[in-house]
């Protein structure tokens, strides 16, 4: 079903390339208290859809909101080749799953629950999204920190037996939405995870809510990589590697996507030091996008604003009139080692962090050069007009122009100035001269430009670099682990050099 992309010296076969895109999985999770905004979308681009959130009693039962409505949803799905599975917890649903796997009757009524309504709803399976095993998610959750993650073992293990009993001919997934670590154990990360994965399918990580309103600074709420003594030392890298660290196989993980972000109030002008994502801030949460309103956590007794701010209401609202362009008085910036955008607003001292097209693309080109299965959105409803789900599928790295209306492979006249909301030369890095050219590599006698080789030495793990400097090449170089590796901008595109910039776009003539 799932391939791992194989990496060599002379760089990504086209059919190696094809045969990654066939075989991504891509999860889409499906809030139920969302469906009116579903409805209508076009959910063919994903593989698994993920029906959330089914909450389990302290009897170890099953009550699921849009049960009114899974019938009609799986058989649509299903007629589109989709896969479905319910989803079980949640930030708030998970508050009983400790105690429900200590005793053995709540335990079994918890797995019989989850057996019988994959089986009386035609499901694909089940999905656990417990936060978190051995570690204290929302206030009212309870933790066992030695026995949790153990029981959680014991559980899987049985659940997986129970599930392939009942279905012999029709094999029935388990999978898993996971934090950045590996689950907790007396405090700290599990060194070896790998019995999991024997009986889970595959696992998807929640790379994103790192950094946000909690903290005493502002921060990425999803970053590619963390910077050194700033913000929260995790990210989208870090959790790929400290899973597979801990025994858990690449081919079996989906990198996390959110399509959404988050904003924070800064007690400064961000704008005085612009280049500079990690300033004071408070911690009132301001008022998020339009569907944003005050909610009431009852179990920490607490009411205020999430601060999200959806990519869809991002664009429909105003704040960016394109991808990559904010309206006034909204400032954009871009973070060269985060590998992500943030926006601010000097009027009302409002910092938003949150994922775009070239932030998605450095991260799903990552992944796929990593072997992961696939990826995983947090959610579906979050897109506009496809313009998200278009850089993950594109899991052999290519991205043609996301903002521009000609099609793939169009060229457009060189003597028409593309405009901004049609310049398909949107950036893919920052920073062109991050690091001391290495020794390895060749020499080009054109503006001091070095031309990367793939399998030679890199210092910046992420960065992009154009494999020459003609803009006629399609070839780029991915650093990885310390080494270039070769990918390939979308059909009709070239990788281009511009100042600081490294892009996909047309091809110079």
């Amino acid at each position: 079903m799932r391939c791992r992309i194989l990496l060599s010296v002379l760089g990504l076969a086209l059919g190696a390339a094809a045969k990654a895109q066939q075989d991504q999985i891509v999860v889409g999770y499906y809030p139920s208290w969302k469906k009116a905004m579903i409805d209508g979308m076009d959910l063919s681009q994903y593989t698994h859809i993920n029906l959330a959130f089914g909450i389990p009693a302290a009897s170890g039962t099953l009550s699921f909101e849009g049960q009114s409505f899974v019938s009609s949803v799986v058989a649509d799905l299903h007629a589109k080749g989709t896969k479905v599975l319910l989803s079980v917890g949640g930030w708030t649903g998970s508050n009983l799953i400790s105690t429900i796997l200590k005793d053995a009757t709540t335990r079994k009524t918890f797995m019989d629950s989850m057996v019988s309504y994959i089986k009386d709803n035609n499901l694909d399976g089940i999905d656990i999204d417990w936060e978190y095993p051995g570690r204290l998610g929302n206030t009212c959750n309870v933790i066992d920190e030695a026995k949790d993650t153990p029981n959680f073992l014991s559980f899987l293990q049985d659940l997986r037996a129970a599930l392939d009993a009942g279905s012999a001919k029709d094999k029935k997934l388990i999978t898993m939405a996971v934090r950045v670590e590996p689950f907790d154990v007396d405090g700290a990360p599990s060194k070896d995870v790998s019995a999991f994965a024997k009986v889970v399918d595959f696992a998807n990580i929640m790379q994103y809510d790192i950094n946000g309103a909690w903290a005493d600074l502002t921060g990425p709420n999803a970053p590619f990589d963390f910077e050194k003594d700033k913000g929260l030392q995790m990210s989208f890298v870090s959790a790929i590697d400290a899973w597979t660290g801990a025994g858990w196989p690449a081919n079996q993980l989906t990198a996390g996507i959110g399509f959404y972000g988050r904003s924070t109030l800064a007690l400064e002008d961000m704008t005085q030091d612009p280049k500079n994502q990690y300033q004071p801030q408070s911690k009132v949460v301001p008022l998020g996008d339009k569907e944003d309103a005050p909610w009431t956590d009852t179990c920490a007794g607490t009411t205020g604003n999430s601060g999200v701010w959806q990519w869809k209401n991002l664009r429909s609202e105003g704040v960016l009139t394109s991808p990559t362009k904010a309206a006034a008085p909204w400032v954009r910036q871009w973070d060269p080692v985060s590998k992500t955008p943030w926006l601010f607003n000097p009027d009302t001292k409002q910092f938003i962090s949150y994922d775009d097209p070239q932030s998605i693309k450095a991260k799903i080109d990552y992944a796929a050069s990593k072997g992961l299965a696939g990826a995983m959105v947090w959610s579906i409803e979050m897109d506009y007009n496809g313009e998200l789900i278009k850089v993950v599928k594109n899991w052999d790295g290519s991205n043609p122009s996301l903002s521009n209306n000609n099609k793939p492979g169009e060229k457009k006249p060189t003597e028409e100035k593309p405009s901004e909301e049609g310049n398909p030369e949107e950036e893919v890095s920052s920073s062109a001269d991050e690091v001391e050219p290495e020794p390895s590599n060749v020499p080009l006698n054109n503006e001091g430009f070095v031309a990367p080789v793939s399998g030679g030495a890199c210092e910046t793990n992420g960065r992009l670099e154009c494999a020459d400097d003609t803009g006629a090449n399609a070839a780029y170089m991915f650093c990885v682990n310390g080494k270039w590796v070769a990918m390939k901008c979308g059909e009709g595109t070239a990788c281009l050099r511009s100042g600081d910039s490294v892009t996909c776009g047309w091809p110079k003539s």
